[in-house]
């Protein structure tokens, strides 16, 4: 693989980049290698990506690593997938620092091995103040979990007399999900050719563009990712607007 990363032509960048990382098992299929090679292979292509768009200057890098769906994999395959994240956690956490990126971790605790969230915290903690992108994990992560937990807290303030019901609108819904903070996704890729969203940052993601690359997460090379930032410099946002130009609309969406 050639890994060079020069400087693409200015063009616009995404502020908040998510991504389902999709094709680990069919890269390892196609090279006749286990599963978990894929998996491993698919690790470094998450250095390689986090450290381009840090360089380039994102707001945010949201990565999807593993769901709440991705539980009903065979025990031997969770098992190392867990073990590969801790041992990620800590081999990449100096870089992470030197490179003034913030880590977090969304999703539910619950469910996760202690080892993990260990290594997590340790994470947020050693990159608490820096102030570069942010590189938030997607572990054991739903949509529709975040939601419920969002529209639970709101119901618990509210019967505890914290909150009045009128006064829930979407920024306050906004705020209580595991992206507070951080700008809504603005560009969502995806790898490997599905189709699909796979309960991914479903609120969040209500006004972001779409690309989806044929490329199997472990071969994504930076060549790759700056195509996909090109795609999305030529879409045309209008939000709703008119184009004054050619007096033509877009779907109503809001910023």
């Amino acid at each position: 693989m050639n890994h060079s990363s020069p400087q693409p032509p200015p063009h616009t960048l995404p502020r908040h980049l998510a991504v389902i990382m999709d094709g680990n098992g069919r890269w390892a299929q196609a090279q006749g290698l286990p599963r978990i090679a894929g998996h491993r292979q698919g690790a470094k292509t998450v250095d390689l990506v986090t450290m381009e768009c840090a360089r380039l200057g994102l707001e945010a890098l949201t990565l999807y690593s593993f769901s709440s769906e991705n539980w009903k994999r065979p025990p031997e395959e969770v098992d190392f997938l867990m073990a590969l994240c801790k041992e990620h956690l800590v081999t990449q956490r100096s870089r992470m620092v030197d490179n003034d990126i913030r880590f977090r971790r969304i999703g539910r605790r619950q469910g996760l091995p202690a080892e993990v969230l260990e290594e997590s915290d340790a994470c947020e903690e050693a990159t608490r103040n820096c102030g570069g992108m942010t590189l938030s994990l997607a572990l054991n992560y739903g949509s529709r979990a975040e939601l419920t937990d969002a529209a639970r807290s709101m119901a618990e303030d509210a019967a505890a007399g914290r909150l009045d019901p009128q006064d829930i609108d979407e920024a306050m819904v906004t705020r209580r999900l595991d992206t507070a903070g951080l700008p809504d996704p603005d560009l969502l890729l995806r790898t490997a050719g599905e189709m699909r969203i796979s309960n991914f940052l479903l609120w969040q993601i209500s006004y972001a563009e779409l690309v989806v690359t044929d490329v199997l997460w472990p071969a994504f090379e930076i060549s790759d990712l700056h195509r996909a930032f090109t795609d999305f410099d030529a879409r045309d946002r209008r939000f709703g607007l008119i184009n004054p130009a050619t007096g033509t609309d877009t779907d109503p969406k809001a910023p």
